[in-house]
């Protein structure tokens, strides 16, 4: 009944008096029926209950796959009760990205876990800039789908995550374009990481290879001599 009780005072707004994302208690941003697998699944009631921004550290680096809900039961994976469990928690958005990036590193799904949560409640402006350089980070997941296991791609992740409307059994906020936040010079233009490799391929199909350059340079030292000898030629004759 604890359990219950817990998870109830984290969705009643009548009695909710933490920080709100776009204006509602952020534990609603995940859909109702979603909402109550979780909180009625065996793994919410036994790793979950108590939980704070520390010791959900501890659970989230033991994630082997992510995922929404699976099985006939539509029963919830660790990965989005913790993200739920987050939701109830709102931690700081420091935190978050200690998650995100320096915890990211050697664990690849606190990572995707900080940056499904980062797409739910962060800004947008703040979701582009933190989530964008990921699109560079080709580390292998585990995903649970319905029936099965698939493997995609951390890079994969998030792009559905700023393009796609529903991600994990969640229903996923309407982000607003880049060129929007660009208008209204919240963004930077992105420039592409490859660019960079781009402009050295356009300089090198520019500029004459070292072949072409001494082929050209031996030519020329030809004609000059063959002009400078028909000279002497003309003049001792």
């Amino acid at each position: 009944m604890s359990h219950r009780a817990d998870a109830s005072n984290a969705l009643d707004n009548r009695g909710y008096s933490g920080p709100l994302v776009r204006g509602q208690n952020p534990a609603t941003l995940v859909d109702t029926a979603t909402r109550d697998r979780i909180t009625d699944s065996l793994y919410w009631k036994e790793q979950c209950f108590g939980l704070n921004a520390a010791t959900l550290l501890d659970r989230a680096v033991e994630l082997t796959y992510f995922g929404g809900t699976y099985g006939v039961g539509m029963k919830p994976t660790p990965f989005l009760c913790l993200a739920f469990k987050l939701l109830t928690l709102v931690p700081d958005n420091e935190i978050i990205l200690e998650y995100l990036n320096t915890g990211g590193e050697e664990w690849k799904y606190l990572r995707a876990l900080a940056a499904f949560y980062i797409r739910l409640t962060f800004d947008p402006d703040d979701i582009y800039k933190n989530l964008e350089p990921l699109l560079l980070d080709s580390r292998k997941l585990r995903r649970r789908r319905k029936e099965e296991y698939t493997l995609t791609y951390m890079d994969e992740f998030v792009d559905e995550l700023l393009t796609k409307e529903r991600s994990c059994a969640t229903s996923l906020w309407k982000l607003p374009s880049r060129q929007v936040l660009e208008d209204l010079e919240k963004l930077e233009p992105r420039e592409s990481p490859l660019q960079a490799e781009l402009d050295a391929m356009d300089e090198d199909e520019e500029m004459p290879d070292a072949d072409d350059r001494n082929g050209h340079a031996s030519e020329n030292g030809r004609s000059r001599s063959s002009s400078v000898g028909s000279r002497s030629g003309s003049n001792s004759g």
